[in-house]
């Protein structure tokens, strides 16, 4: 079984930070594209990161300069450095696991993370 644990998600100030994590079980994590994506209300979801197996990773343009993502592939989780946040960062994020088209993807539950003073 598949499981997508995503961890993290707080109430920050703008021009704070977070840190995401996303621990995955179930999977041979290291031949899955791992991502995050966000969903805020009334808007469709977006990637936010995403990050190969071996390290290349491609970004958001909303975010690109101001997040980071990573992997260990040793303890099977996935981050996201989150700084410089804006109000606009305020969304549900979800830790996505993808290997299409030759297998599966899989999403967690997500974190919220809500941006105000």
């Amino acid at each position: 079984q598949v499981q997508l644990v995503e961890s993290g998600g707080d109430l920050v100030q703008p021009g704070g930070s977070l840190r995401l994590s996303c621990a995955a079980s179930g999977i041979i994590f290291i031949r899955y594209r791992m991502g995050w994506y966000r969903q805020a209300p009334g808007k469709q979801r977006e990637l936010v990161a995403r990050i190969t197996g071996s390290g290349s990773t491609n970004y958001g343009d909303s975010v690109k300069g101001r997040f980071t993502i990573s992997r260990d592939n040793a303890k099977n989780t996935v981050y996201l450095q989150m700084n410089s946040l804006k109000p606009e960062d305020t969304a549900l994020y979800y830790c996505n696991a993808d290997r299409s088209p030759v297998g599966g993807t899989y999403w967690g539950q997500g974190t919220q993370v809500t941006v105000s003073s």
